[in-house]
């Protein structure tokens, strides 16, 4: 269908309405209006142009203009007859728009929903990753990142961070989304620059909050993979409380081998930091010395600094621990039994929670 058709198919009748207006002075029926309004609709839905079509209007209403005697009259009825002609089509052609966006956006948030926890056929699912502009053949890598609060879909933050990153990369072969009061970017698996980049901005933007970067992972199932590392990766920052604005989970895969047998790792922790409840105080204070101590190389005066104590204070410290365990922190031959105690006592969350 030629444009001139594709616009005279939605001008149907306008020019023998406006005419018959200027000569009656009548206003345009409530059946004019729903059919103008429902035209409007249809030109949406068809992917028309707006601009284009009320061009067309205009340039109808010039040829059915009233002329000769009395035109003054039958110019003013003409043109409320296009204003409201004009208004209804628009309104028509607007809310077609709406109802076509949300329409994509429940489809997006599906497809998001889907890909992130693997609810759907995965030959299915990679069909339909093709139109966001991902191709689940490769390896794909996800990036997630957490704030103070949650965002949502329209959040500012998640506009601005996703207005920065697609400014500088090519938007086909990403997708930003939110998960969870998370912010989301996925990316293929051999472009580290886009998730190191979406992390500084995520980073900024959510004030210093923390980002998880998964490991490529190959496949429909890849995303999914890649996704669950990143949120043990802040699940295990929170838990250690490890420093850094960013963390990759290829550098934190020994602390899910150590969590993986609870069981054992509790008996660990009981064995080697248990008689550390027998201190005035309890084992609070000495575990937090432990800490500082392993964070900090193992360097007193580091440590000290770390807990405002002097460097006597904190050997003390390091001194009771090597009483009530028998194991000496500054000894290489225990430091490695001790460290892994500790890391396994932040892991299960001792000695708040009973082992």
């Amino acid at each position: 269908m030629s444009e001139q058709g594709i616009s005279g198919r939605y001008l149907d009748g306008f020019a023998g309405v406006l005419a018959e207006v200027a000569s009656t002075g009548r206003r345009l029926t409530r059946e004019e209006l729903r059919t103008r309004r429902a035209l409007g609709e249809q030109a949406a839905e068809a992917g028309l142009g707006l601009r284009a079509l009320v061009v067309a209007h205009l340039a109808a209403a010039r040829g059915a203009w009233p002329v000769g005697p009395g035109s003054a009259e039958s110019t003013l009825a003409a043109l409320a007859a296009v204003e409201q002609a004009v208004d209804v089509f628009a309104e028509g052609y607007e809310r077609a728009q709406r109802l076509t966006v949300r329409r994509e956006e429940a489809a997006r948030r599906e497809f998001i929903d889907d890909l992130l926890y693997g609810r759907s056929d995965l030959g299915r699912l990679a069909e339909r990753a093709e139109r966001f502009g991902l191709r689940l053949s490769r390896a794909h890598a996800v990036a997630v990142a957490e704030g103070a609060r949650s965002y949502g879909e329209g959040d500012a933050v998640a506009r601005r961070v996703e207005a920065e990153v697609l400014a500088r990369f090519d938007s086909h072969s990403i997708l930003l989304t939110t998960k969870n009061g998370r912010l989301l970017c996925v990316a293929p698996g051999d472009t580290d620059e886009v998730l190191t980049y979406f992390a500084r901005q995520a980073s900024a933007a959510t004030e210093g909050g923390r980002v998880a970067i998964g490991r490529p992972q190959t496949g429909p199932g890849g995303v999914v993979q890649s996704y669950e590392e990143a949120l043990a990766a802040l699940d295990m920052a929170e838990r250690l409380g490890l420093p850094g604005p960013v963390l990759h989970a290829a550098d934190l895969l020994v602390y899910p081998v150590l969590a993986r047998d609870r069981q054992a790792m509790a008996d660990l922790v009981q064995h080697t930091l248990g008689p550390l409840t027998a201190a005035r105080g309890g084992a609070v204070p000495l575990l937090e010395t432990l800490v500082a101590y392993f964070d900090s190389g193992c360097v007193a005066a580091e440590a000290a600094r770390r807990l405002s104590l002097s460097v006597r204070a904190l050997t003390y410290r390091l001194e009771r621990i090597h009483q009530l365990t028998g194991a000496d922190p500054a000894d290489p031959a225990h430091r490695y039994m001790l460290q892994t105690a500790v890391i396994g006592a932040r892991l299960l969350d001792w000695p708040e929670r009973p082992l």
